[in-house]
């Protein structure tokens, strides 16, 4: 008897540690996409039991959720059932929200998957997880439809995924898959599986949805028009009484998709209008290196996890990655206008164990005032990316561009990234070759867990011959810098605070030119808590030798982030002393910066991004203040339909004094934008820029832009 008692407790056991996973059944008859569970998904397998990420790690989740999943010949189908017996159910626009969401991955690559989620009030979201789930990427826009309908206590969503909007390995019957469900109410996160906190939503470790087979016939095809009308006006001040230009232009342009493969994908445009809608935000940048600008162009933005060296994911500032490619230096913005781009080609391929991509694009001739500014350009990027030991990578990537025969910039790159768990190492080298001058590059990195302790840490060395302006962005030429960052990450199942990392470590640099080793130590200082509160404090000390000089380096850095009422606030300062190379000496600096949204009604929400700088002179006295005001509302017409106001003030205070504080730059717009079908908009845009040109405080017109475009999608 007691045998029998042992052998059913170890099957028990076993049974109840088997991992997660789901079956797809084949349906003749659709599902409607209502949010009503009808009686074909009777048929449909079932996930439940999930668990809690956030706040309580690994504990039931307080409310039940059933997701169910069938197929069809054309799509594959998901229905969540969310039952609220214990939380309030919040569906509004402009505040937190509860939201649902399905990952898959459909290659079995173990590192790179879709996600498609959904908003309690409607609104929607997809795009990919990559680097094994470390970095959360949106610039994927795929066709698919959804329903979510709320009832007395619960809320059902349906998904209707079409096969031919997305690429899979043609043969693989298993794909990885992920739920995840939010509850904004008690800021509750639940996966399917169990997700530790410190490791993140790994691909890697997510259960299978067997018997998935495509069987549509043909892959997708996307022929996607754009016509716009837009009204520049420029003005200059070369002489006394101003002049305007003004220039109206029609166009349109041709962008074409084509899935040769389920994993193979085309892209071309003609003629694009890559002109930005709101422009890139003022940055006071007072070190020696050039401010990376965000990509928003559609053209870029599709694939663009192919076409970068391996990274560790978002936040993760103590490692640089070698940026051989960076997209916004084809077509690059100049003058307020952007050097055009008459046409560009991007193949690209997904499968279980190897990516590649190759991109080309060639830019016109720009001129302003007659005066020849930039000449015809080619570009050029392949990359190849093979996956080792289930989810780890070695890639290759090679980028260029050509003026004339006198004029190029080459790169090649090698790297290698190693993962297990939450634990990554990254190691990468290039070469660069600009116009006959030639330079290398390497750099690594490594974040990992031993026990209770977390250390991080990253090294690089740029020659100083290594160069890359013209096709990406890699700055720091001539530049040695070691940084390593190690201490306990305490975690506790209860109580306010989630877990707390503290650390000591060391940065040492050797700046292009110097002999010396600068040597700086760090303290590193990060609580976070249950209700998605959280704070960084940093502090860096030691002799530092820059700019021909050396000096007692000193920083603090503060930041700290929460969810308010719904809303999210996020603020900091950093105050610090070191050299300052817009003016060309040594004293101290500071910056605050504070960005907050607030719902005012369900439909309506007001925000503001301000930064605050502070400048020294050598003398310790104030020598002054740039502030920089982004007030924007944003009203939602229809969950589609949206319109944005926004304006920008950049106001400067020399000297401290306040009488002499003046408005230096001011720039207003609007945007109205409409989504009224997949991947299809129609936009009217208003952008009006006004600065100082001969007279401090008097801004005068330098442009004004009027655009109204609209782009349709025909899908086969």
């Amino acid at each position: 008897m007691h045998l029998m008692i042992v052998i059913a407790t170890i099957v028990f056991c076993q049974v109840q540690t088997q991992p997660k996973s789901l079956e797809v059944h084949f349906t003749a008859i659709s599902p409607r996409i209502d949010g009503i569970i009808d009686e074909v998904w009777n048929q449909a397998d079932s996930a439940y039991d999930f668990i809690q990420y956030e706040p309580y790690e690994m504990e039931k989740s307080t409310e039940k959720t059933e997701v169910y999943v069938l197929q069809d010949h054309s799509n594959l189908y998901f229905a969540f059932v969310c039952h609220a017996d214990s939380h309030e159910m919040i569906a509004n626009l402009t505040t937190a929200e509860d939201f649902i969401a399905v990952g898959i991955d459909p290659f079995g690559s173990k590192t790179t998957a879709y996600y498609f989620l959904i908003n309690g009030s409607g609104i929607y979201d997809d795009g990919w997880i990559l680097d094994d789930g470390r970095t959360m990427d949106d610039s994927w826009d795929g066709v698919w439809y959804f329903a979510i309908k709320f009832y007395d206590n619960q809320y059902v969503a349906e998904f209707k995924i079409p096969f031919k909007t997305i690429r899979y390995k043609n043969g693989l019957d298993q794909w990885g898959i992920q739920f995840m469900r939010y509850i904004a109410a008690n800021h509750e996160t639940d996966y399917w599986t169990e997700t530790l906190q410190k490791e993140g939503e790994l691909i890697s470790k997510w259960p299978v949805m067997t018997g998935v087979d495509p069987r549509v016939q043909g892959y997708n095809f996307e022929l996607y028009p754009e016509v716009y009308v837009r009204d520049d006006r420029h003005r200059s001040y070369s002489d006394s009484s101003g002049t305007d230009s003004m220039k109206i232009k029609p166009s349109g342009s041709l962008n074409i998709k084509w899935d040769i493969t389920p994993q193979t994908t085309l892209n071309s445009t003609l003629y694009p209008d890559f002109a930005q809608i709101e422009s890139d935000p003022y940055t006071l940048n007072l070190n020696r290196y050039p401010t990376i600008l965000s990509e928003k162009r559609p053209f870029f933005l599709e694939g663009k996890d192919i076409f970068r060296m391996s990274d560790f994911g978002e936040n993760k500032g103590f490692f640089t990655p070698l940026q051989l490619f960076y997209s916004r230096s084809v077509g690059k913005s100049m003058n307020g206008d952007a050097v055009p781009i008459i046409g560009g080609l991007k193949l690209t391929s997904k499968t279980e164990n190897t990516n590649y991509g190759l991109l080309g694009a060639f830019t016109g001739k720009y001129e302003r005032n007659d005066t020849l500014l930039e000449t015809n350009k080619i570009y050029g990027v392949f990359r190849m990316k093979r996956r080792l030991f289930q989810n780890s990578d070695l890639g290759i990537l090679v980028s260029g561009m050509r003026d004339t025969a006198d004029n190029y910039n080459y790169a090649v790159g090698l790297d290698n990234v190693y993962r297990r768990g939450p634990n990554q190492y990254i190691a990468q080298a290039a070469v660069s070759d600009s116009s006959g001058k030639k330079g290398w590059a390497v750099s690594s990195g490594m974040f990992g867990f031993f026990g209770p302790f977390l250390a991080l840490g990253g090294a690089s060395a740029i020659h100083d011959s290594f160069n890359v302006k013209s096709i990406g962005f890699v700055p720091m030429a001539g530049e040695q810098k070691v940084l390593i960052l190690c201490g306990p990450f305490n975690q506790f199942q209860r109580g306010f605070i989630s877990n707390i990392y503290t650390a000591l470590g060391a940065v040492l640099i050797k700046e292009a030119g110097s002999t010396d080793w600068s040597k700086i130590a760090v303290l590193e200082f990060n609580p976070n808590t249950r209700n998605e509160w959280g704070c960084d404090l940093s502090g860096y000390l030691g002799p530092y030798y820059e700019a021909d000089t050396n000096y007692q380096y000193r920083n603090v850095n503060l930041s700290a982030w929460g969810n308010l009422m719904g809303q999210h606030l996020e603020f900091g300062s950093n105050y610090g002393y070191n050299y300052n190379y817009q003016r060309g000496f040594l004293a101290y600096q500071g910056s605050s910066y504070a960005t907050c949204r607030w719902s005012v009604i369900e439909h309506l929400a007001v925000g503001i991004d301000a930064n605050y700088w502070l400048e020294w002179d050598p003398e310790n006295t104030l020598l002054a203040k740039t502030m920089r005001l982004r007030p924007n509302t944003k009203f939602y017409i229809t969950t589609p339909a949206t319109i944005t106001l926004f304006s920008e003030f950049i106001i400067y205070d020399e000297a401290g004094d306040a009488q002499e504080t003046r408005l230096a730059a001011v720039r207003t717009g609007a945007l109205f934008s409409w989504n009224f079908s997949p991947k299809s908009w129609i936009y009217i845009a208003l952008n009006d820029y006004r600065a100082e040109v001969d007279e401090p405080g008097v801004v005068k017109p330098i442009y004004q832009v009027g655009a109204v475009k609209a782009k349709y999608l025909f899908y086969f």
